[in-house]
């Protein structure tokens, strides 16, 4: 690489999502879910996880979509009612936003534009597109997937043609054929002095940068099944596998994540609990495979937690207030290290712990300071099935080496 130019690392990034709250094909489109992480979630966390983008933004007119966002780590821009309408076109959006990030990241130099309904897009994906636009010296960028399929059109009086083959000579291998390239809708770069003067996505040399994700947009409530079907074969985890296959140590805050987060109370003062039956099936799973060191690891010290820890076959620490503290010990003790450890938490005291491990995970209706820090979202709030998500992941993840 030539290194008196900048690589695409160097150059200030942001990226928008357009996410209006109308949607009408699928209603409440941007909020709806994908195997525990609605669709907005799902853009902004790719976003976050691109190491070259700078800054993340949602512009929408919607507070609920606002939220999300905030939640999971975006800035809002509020997107007026007359540029959020069906007929509002996707660079109208994207205009309006462009003097908000000027403002806000001086000497911005690229946009990406990330749609939601494309829910496979990963940070990896979007580096690769602004690479492909770098490499290349391109003002633009788009994710296609390659395609090579017969192609026809009609010709004048109507019959078909082949467009990208000769129908009237002998038929050729459909992995002879030159490759074309459809659009994806899931990226697109462009150098932002350009889109600024031009006005439109593809502002000048085009590169096209090959994926290899789901051709899947959600237009339909088909397309949203047929998406969440895909997440659960592919465990939907958004974690490498190589990296479940690092994790030796798994510890678990209690409320909120064995237990759904409420509690009953007789007249008595006893206090009881609502938990998962998969949840426990899934750890007996894992300790039974004999390749985790497991403990539950609790601010609250109460005698249902050790019933329950009783029950699971797992030692248990409670009335823990330093819960990093606790890890560091506990670690030391079995000869491990930070970077083997995988905590689950889901509210504020849970912070600590979770940055301070190798992974950490939270079930999907967390705290939104700790969704918005979490490598692995669960796909199922606590007490209903968070924790046979993560044992079902983790022991596919061993399986398959």
């Amino acid at each position: 690489m030539n290194t008196a130019f900048p690589t695409a690392a160097q150059l200030p990034t942001a990226c928008i999502v357009l996410a209006r709250g109308g949607s009408k094909g699928v209603v409440g489109k941007n909020l709806r879910r994908i195997d525990g992480l609605s669709l907005v979630a799902r853009a902004v966390r790719a976003a976050v996880d691109a190491p070259s983008v700078g800054s993340v933004h949602v512009s929408t007119d919607d507070s609920d979509i606002a939220a999300e966002a905030r939640r999971h780590g975006a800035h809002v821009i509020d997107r007026p009612r007359e540029l959020a309408g069906d007929r509002a076109s996707s660079e109208s959006g994207w205009l309006h936003a462009l003097p908000i990030l000027r403002r806000d990241m001086p000497g911005l130099k690229r946009l990406v534009f990330l749609q939601c309904t494309s829910p496979f897009t990963t940070g990896a994906d979007i580096e690769a597109c602004l690479v492909a636009m770098q490499d290349q010296g391109a003002a633009c960028a788009l994710s296609v997937i390659e395609d090579h399929s017969f192609l026809w059109q009609r010709d004048a009086q109507g019959f078909g043609i082949g467009t990208n083959h000769a129908h009237d000579a002998p038929r050729q291998r459909r992995q002879d054929l030159a490759p074309s390239f459809r659009e994806s809708g899931a990226i697109y770069c462009v150098d932002a002095e350009a889109f600024a003067k031009t006005g439109h996505r593809f502002c000048g040399k085009v590169a096209l940068c090959p994926l290899d994700h789901p051709p899947v947009e959600i237009d339909s409530e088909a397309d949203l099944a047929l998406c969440n079907a895909i997440a659960r074969q592919r465990r939907g985890t958004g974690i490498e596998a190589s990296r479940l296959r690092q994790v030796r140590a798994i510890v678990m805050d209690f409320d909120g994540v064995h237990t759904d987060n409420h509690a009953s109370i007789d007249e008595h003062g006893i206090e009881s609990v609502r938990v998962s039956r998969g949840d426990g099936l899934g750890l007996s799973m894992l300790r039974e495979a004999g390749s985790w060191r497991m403990m539950i690891l609790s601010k609250e010290r109460n005698p249902v937690v050790s019933r329950r820890a009783d029950k699971l076959k797992l030692p248990v620490l409670q009335g823990v207030d330093d819960k990093p503290g606790a890890l560091e010990t506990w670690l030391a003790d079995q000869g491990l290290e930070r970077s083997a450890l995988l905590y689950v938490g889901n509210d504020v005291n849970d912070k600590a712990a979770m940055m301070a491990a190798g992974l950490s995970a939270c079930p999907s209706d967390s705290h939104p300071d700790i969704l918005a820090i979490a490598d692995w979202i669960l796909p199922q709030p606590g007490g209903a099935g968070a924790l046979r998500a993560m044992a079902d992941a983790l022991l596919a993840a061993k399986a398959a080496q």
